[in-house]
């Protein structure tokens, strides 16, 4: 057997298609959806997501703007442009590059951000709601990216057991929230640092999402024939054959496309979701402020 490839670039180019019509009725009302994006340093990867959220920005219509600052920023600058983002009420979506350099508090500026523009999911409130099971909020884009690509490969979650590894606020314990919420209804395990036995809890997964940063940690043997494996894991490996001299690598053993029945590749899996995501999470917010 080998897994059917669970395809992010194919789900996201239909969130995109989605995604513009309620732009375009946007547009019809005189609101144009507007992203505000803030990079702090010069950190290379932040600036390739920075650019590719740009960059899908400008395809499917959406506004967009794109804040550099110096790595040595004071906090309170940022916390200043926060703040007149928050005020603008033409702008419906902010977000702050992470990471962030040392001596800013991350949580802190994050808090500072209006619920309904925190397009990344990241405020408490937001978070909070979906604890009480309520999806009406703003909905970290790696977790409801995944169950977006579960929902588009028709993959019934009800009843399933479900094994989510890692425990970050952002990824692993909303995902375990989202797959265990009404309409979803999987029954869910968390496997952290401190399971006994990770390979076991794995095993008798009907579905298996790994999003702990350990680059191909979930291997063959870990996994149940026909169980559906989704890899949030993006690591980079060493690797001499290449001739830049590393790769990029999952949370999960490519071997395990022998046993999956579903399996998302990396890239091109949850990667992609992840910024179609954010895109919806920006016209649902301009949706809502359209309505007041």
């Amino acid at each position: 057997m080998s897994a059917k490839r669970l395809d992010g670039k194919a789900c996201a180019s239909s969130v995109e298609s989605e995604l513009a019509d309620r732009i375009e009725s946007l547009k019809s009302s005189g609101v144009r959806p507007h992203l505000a994006v803030i990079i702090v340093g010069d950190d290379p990867a932040s600036h390739v997501y920075v650019n590719s959220k740009v960059r899908m920005c400008k395809r499917i219509g959406i506004r967009s703007t794109h804040v550099e600052l110096p790595e040595d920023t004071t906090e309170e600058i940022l916390r200043e442009h926060i703040l007149a983002m928050n005020s603008q009420d033409d702008l419906h979506g902010i977000l702050i590059q992470s990471p962030l350099p040392n001596h800013m508090n991350e949580e802190a500026l994050t808090d500072l951000i209006d619920p309904s523009k925190d397009v990344d999911g990241f405020h408490p409130s937001n978070l909070g709601r979906i604890v009480q099971g309520r999806l009406d909020g703003m909905v970290p884009c790696t977790p409801a990216g995944v169950m977006r690509m579960l929902r588009w490969a028709k993959i019934d979650l009800t009843g399933k057991k479900a094994v989510v590894i890692g425990r970050s606020f952002n990824v692993g314990m909303t995902q375990a929230l989202l797959l265990a919420a009404k309409g979803a209804d999987a029954t869910v395990t968390v496997v952290h640092s401190r399971t006994q036995n990770p390979q076991k809890e794995c095993m008798e997964a009907d579905i298996i999402v790994a999003a702990v940063g350990r680059p191909e940690m979930v291997k063959a043997s870990w996994v149940k024939p026909g169980a559906v494996v989704v890899d949030v894991g993006i690591n980079r490996v060493d690797d001499d054959t290449r001739d830049r001299g590393w790769r990029l690598a999952g949370d999960v053993a490519p071997d395990v496309s022998s046993v999956a029945s579903w399996l998302s590749p990396v890239p091109g899996g949850v990667g992609p979701m992840t910024i179609a995501m954010l895109m919806e999470n920006t016209v649902r917010s301009a949706e809502l402020r359209n309505q007041k």
